[in-house]
């Protein structure tokens, strides 16, 4: 059976409002995190209020070394 391991990021806002996600910043971090074998479950964002947005958070798993069976 897979076991599966877990992982969050959290992307903090800017601008005077908030809610402007650095999109470069972003890229960057979801690539890392795929090249060291973490997969996207979720996406959603925080909310200050009236539409704007706080933080965005992201949901990775991966599966727990020697979970998967031989290839």
């Amino acid at each position: 059976m897979i076991q599966w391991e877990y992982r969050t990021l959290k992307m903090m806002t800017g601008g005077f409002l908030g809610g402007k996600l650095d999109e470069d910043d972003f890229e960057d971090e979801l690539n890392r995190y795929g090249e060291e074998g973490w997969e996207v479950v979720s996406c959603f964002d925080t909310s200050y209020g009236q539409g704007t947005s706080r933080e965005v958070i992201v949901v990775f798993k991966r599966p727990k070394d020697g979970s998967l069976p031989p290839v």
